[in-house]
């Protein structure tokens, strides 16, 4: 137990380090990272999701939705200032699933490898944590859409860059990025298509953390940081000297989307999609996105088993 608490200890330092290094403005006045989380939004039992959920599935413990998250860092899902609670995105739209069930949220903190397994298992009901819906994940596990993948462009806030939607808005530009990752995929297929297009093509610069990303925008070394979307909106709040200049759906050219996680055949993925849809309609999904300042990843609806990213 002992080390346990060290553990989450640690996690909430090394949360802030970044505040400190940058000498930026703190970040709770735009993100609530309490463990009272008073903001929280509350919905009432939604009886058609209810009544959806099959006969035969059995909840990991009775009267209690059990939900993994991954603590991957806000606005997502992070450690409260009480290095003990989890707050952000996902935990709050997964209380307001469990509200909708009428059962109370229980969240279990995972490492992102070791989700598959624990719901597998049966540890858990649910993996609420930033899944990208793929074909192979679909042989396995169901999903309930909740959320657009994205990934973010974000520029100084005097940069002259006004908007990047396509390959040539981003033609000569200096854009940095994680090596091996899905967004160097993408923006290496965009300088391809600028090439062939008669284009300047797009110069990657690669750095390895967040930190060094901003500091090579803040001294004019790149134009450019391209990383999964909702990180950067908390990087943007909490420095305030970078701005969103547009989106890229994290599967491009397919669409993305982000969804429950739930057992093959189960039985409670079409309930879960039914409670997602409600909150839609009733506004307090747009609640929920808009506390977390992430509007942009909003779904029109939720969708059982979409069509996902192909196998590569």
């Amino acid at each position: 137990m002992l080390s346990r608490k060290i553990g989450r200890a640690i996690t909430a330092g090394l949360l802030a380090l970044p505040l400190l290094a940058y000498g930026a403005l703190a970040a709770d006045d735009i993100f609530d990272l309490s463990p009272e989380q008073t903001g929280r939004v509350r919905v009432e039992k939604d009886a058609q999701a209810i009544a959806a959920i099959s006969p035969d599935f059995k909840f990991a413990a009775p009267g209690k939705f059990t939900v993994a998250i991954s603590t991957g860092g806000p606005p997502l899902a992070t450690y409260a200032t009480d290095a003990k609670t989890v707050v952000g995105a996902d935990p709050d739209y997964a209380l307001a699933i469990a509200d909708s069930l009428g059962l109370e949220l229980e969240i279990l903190p995972v490492a992102w490898a070791d989700w598959p397994l624990g719901l597998a298992s049966g540890k858990y009901d649910a993996v609420i944590s930033n899944v990208g819906v793929t074909e192979l994940r679909k042989e396995k596990f169901d999903f309930s859409t909740y959320r657009q993948g994205l990934h973010g462009f974000f520029v100084k806030s005097d940069s002259a860059i006004k908007e990047i939607k396509e390959p040539k808005d981003a033609a000569g530009l200096r854009i940095t990025v994680g090596a091996s990752t899905n967004q160097e995929r993408i923006l290496l297929k965009w300088s391809e298509e600028n090439v062939a297009a008669g284009l300047p093509p797009i110069e990657l610069q690669y750095h390895d953390d967040d930190a060094a990303r901003v500091i090579a925008l803040q001294a004019s070394r790149v134009d450019v940081i391209v990383q999964p979307h909702a990180q950067l909106v908390y990087i943007a709040a909490r420095d305030r000297g970078i701005k969103r200049v547009g989106t890229l759906s994290a599967g491009w050219p397919e669409r993305s989307d982000v969804a429950i996680a739930t057992r093959k055949g189960a039985g409670l993925a079409d309930a879960l999609t039914l409670a997602t849809n409600h909150l839609i309609r009733s506004g307090a999904y747009a609640r929920i996105l808009d506390r977390w300042k992430l509007a942009e990843e909003a779904l029109p609806e939720s969708r059982t088993n979409p069509p996902g990213l192909p196998k590569s």
